[in-house]
């Protein structure tokens, strides 16, 4: 199962991961994806993009068009949060145009610490 991890790291510290993988030539042990507020997590993963995420996991290249259909939107307001997520690296395009999610699985990952 091809998991991708969506988690809040400073950016240093992503920084670091991503040059001890250039150095070694060895990738990381699964995907991950870093934001570095929780913020901008939420801000970038709103309700109605988590639940386009969920109809795209493991469903293969789709169109715009039948991903709004699958969750039961408006093609543009679709349009809007696939630019968002194609954006933060969250999705991407195949060479015809459709859109992927190339993951079985997302695990979130953040920590909530005292002030």
């Amino acid at each position: 199962m091809k998991t991708v991890t969506l988690d809040v790291r400073a950016p240093a510290e992503a920084m670091t991961d991503f040059s001890q993988a250039w150095k070694t030539g060895k990738p990381q042990r699964s995907a991950r994806i870093s934001f570095a507020t929780p913020e901008l997590l939420w801000k970038v993963l709103s309700e109605k993009r988590w639940e386009l995420l969920k109809a795209l996991c493991g469903a293969g290249p789709l169109s715009i068009r039948e991903a709004a259909r699958r969750v039961g939107r408006d093609v543009k307001a679709v349009h809007g949060d696939v630019t968002a997520l194609l954006n933060a690296g969250i999705l991407g395009r195949t060479e015809d145009g459709k859109i992927v999610f190339p993951f079985d699985a997302v695990k979130v990952e953040f920590l909530l610490r005292a002030a």
